[in-house]
């Protein structure tokens, strides 16, 4: 039996060696990527991560390997960028080369490359061009968007007014409203909240967010192959999409009918414009394809993160009352009661401008921004991360720098104010990302933020159905997104 098992020892030593071979080859030949913890062949960092924390993982890392540092989804390179100086010299410093969209399986699948979101070179370049042209010709950052967001926000307090002081969940509430002035963006109009289709619309897009927490989502990213046999709710996060897409096409077909080219209504019909007009180009990026893929993108990124952001915001409304209350002051000394709140008022308003930015930045929606990947071998620092290569700059990191944020774990207004109560900018906000690839729905979030939780305030006090102490603010870990727990609250009318 000895010699079997001297001769199995020194087979598993030397397959353990090959392995770590194997490892080292694969890192040498790809540039000179940043350190990081040694990948195994296969399955890359995969042991060394808690895919239900990726988020507290990838923290330690970079407190281990300092603020750039590389590890392996599977076999591919995944490089990360923590703290400010960091994510500012890759993203705007050296924008252009680290402006491409990095590779996520699982997104990558049901987006294949099209799209705004999710598209790369020449086609990203134009559908983002056309993108932030038309959402300004429609509205954004001007005052006919305005006019429609006090519309929605006022058809919300009607809807809060009727829960007559009961408990309710605010999810449904605010995403009908928030999902309404998109739509009115890209589909020409609003929904009835009772209309079957637009709650179909709804339920998808929430289904769609809460998937991003579950374990084999994460797993995705690490084996794509071999979890495309297996089934789970990737699989479901598919055919969300296509369902998405569907109800897109069925909207392209009605638009198509009704088209009027010298006075289009809305993003669709802009697009449409611009197929007919590259009609004789085969080479065109104005496709039915992309038509359908933008218009999904713009339809989830318009209405989950700022419905979250608002429903995370009301909850810390809800643990804080005293900010609460400083709140309403402002609203009554700056706006009143007789008028709706308006884009204008912002200015007069240090304390409520400073409480939407700590929002955003406690909330840190989106830990790890969407993966951008570098356009040519990239020498960056010390280091040469080959085209292609996907990175993942930490915005968290930077919204919890401690130098600028004291004490960033607490939620803390004064972030955002200076000695004299005025607001204070800072370089280091920024929720939306940086650098060529920030969200082109930006300057709409703001808006809706500031009118929806301004109005909502000026008519109702927020209350709590437990002591506000035992408010709990943590959330369901997610590398993508961070996930709220349901619960419930009841509006009082003021």
């Amino acid at each position: 039996m000895e010699p079997l098992g001297t001769t199995t020892l020194l087979l598993l030593i030397c397959v353990s060696c090959l392995f770590f071979f194997s490892a080292w080859r694969k890192r040498s030949g790809r540039g000179k990527l940043p350190p990081g913890p040694l990948a195994f062949p296969i399955i890359g960092n995969v042991l060394q991560l808690n895919l239900r924390d990726m988020r507290q993982s990838l923290h330690k890392l970079s407190v281990k390997y300092g603020p750039v540092f590389t590890v392996y989804f599977g076999s591919e390179p995944i490089v990360l960028l923590s703290g400010y100086t960091a994510v500012k010299e890759a993203l705007i410093d050296q924008g252009q080369e680290f402006s491409g969209r990095g590779t996520q399986p699982l997104l990558e699948k049901i987006a294949k490359g099209r799209g705004i979101i999710f598209s790369n070179g020449e086609r990203w370049k134009q559908l983002r061009r056309f993108a932030l042209t038309n959402l300004r010709n429609f509205g954004m950052g001007k005052k006919s968007i305005e006019l429609r967001i006090q519309e929605e926000a006022s058809f919300l307090v009607e809807r809060l007014r009727n829960t007559q002081g009961r408990p309710f969940d605010p999810t449904v509430f605010l995403n009908h409203a928030i999902s309404n002035i998109i739509c009115s963006v890209i589909f020409g109009d609003r929904f009835d909240y009772e209309d079957k289709k637009f709650l179909t619309l709804i339920h998808l897009g929430m289904e769609n967010t809460k998937l991003f927490g579950f374990f084999l989502v994460q797993l995705y990213n690490f084996f794509p192959t071999l979890l495309d046999y297996i089934p789970g709710p990737h699989h479901r996060m598919i055919k969300i999409d296509e369902e998405l897409k569907r109800f897109v096409l069925e909207r392209v077909k009605m638009h198509k009918e009704s088209l009027d080219p010298s006075c289009p209504r809305d993003f669709i019909d802009a697009f449409l414009i611009k197929m007919e007009e590259e009609r004789q180009n085969d080479q065109s990026e104005f496709t039915t394809e992309n038509l359908a893929r933008s218009t999904v993108d713009l339809f989830l990124a318009g209405t989950e993160t700022t419905s979250t952001t608002l429903r995370y915001g009301f909850l810390i409304l809800l643990k804080y009352p005293p900010i609460e209350e400083k709140i309403h002051e402002e609203i009554d000394r700056v706006i009143g009661r007789g008028r709706s709140p308006c884009m204008a008022d912002r200015s007069q308003m240090p304390f409520t401008d400073a409480v939407l930015h700590e929002m955003q930045r406690f909330i840190n929606l989106v830990p790890f921004s969407v993966p951008h990947a570098v356009t040519k071998d990239v020498h960056f620092r010390q280091y040469l991360i080959p085209k292609g290569t996907t990175v993942f700059p930490s915005l968290e990191s930077v919204l919890y720098d401690s130098k600028e944020f004291p004490n960033p774990e607490r939620f803390n207004p004064g972030h955002f104010l200076d000695e004299n109560g005025a607001f204070k900018k800072s370089d280091f906000f920024i929720p939306f990302s940086t650098g060529k690839r920030m969200c082109v729905g930006e300057g709409l979030a703001r808006m809706e933020l500031f009118l929806v939780l301004t109005t909502i305030l000026q008519n109702f006090t927020l209350k709590p159905l437990v002591d506000p102490k035992d408010i709990d603010l943590t959330t369901i870990p997610s590398f993508v997104i961070r996930l709220l727990k349901p619960y419930q609250l009841c509006v009082l009318p003021r």
